[in-house]
């Protein structure tokens, strides 16, 4: 990107991210998680099979993914991705064997990801 110190240049620019904010919340599907784990472990359990039957990430019609996290509900994070680069996480680490039991009664399969891997600049 250019170097432009023109105010109302920038001033569009910022707009112009607003209004695709905006449209995530007001017109694209987002599936929310919220980890209670994840402000002291670092990483998030994301399932992909639940019984034995795909569930979780594999049969998510989201476009979107947010993880929402903090100590307490008055210091929350979030962490926004697509779901499809969710996915790539997710596989990846499936190739790579870091699979791991988890939800209610160790039922899930899942993997745990770094909030750092979650953090991405595309």
């Amino acid at each position: 990107m250019l170097h432009n110190s023109d105010f109302r240049y920038d001033l569009k620019r910022g707009q112009q991210a607003e209004k695709w904010f905006a449209g995530l919340l007001t017109g694209d599907t987002i599936e929310c998680k919220r980890d209670f784990k994840a402000h002291k472990t670092g990483r998030v359990f994301v399932e992909f099979q639940c019984r034995g039957k795909p569930s979780g990430i594999s049969t998510s019609e989201a476009e979107y993914w947010v993880f929402i996290y903090g100590p307490d509900d008055t210091d929350l994070r979030a962490i926004l991705l697509p779901t499809v680069l969710l996915r790539e996480i997710v596989r990846s680490l499936i190739a790579d064997k870091q699979v791991y039991s988890g939800g209610d009664q160790n039922l899930s399969k899942g993997v745990l990801i770094q909030l750092g891997d979650l953090v991405v600049c595309r």
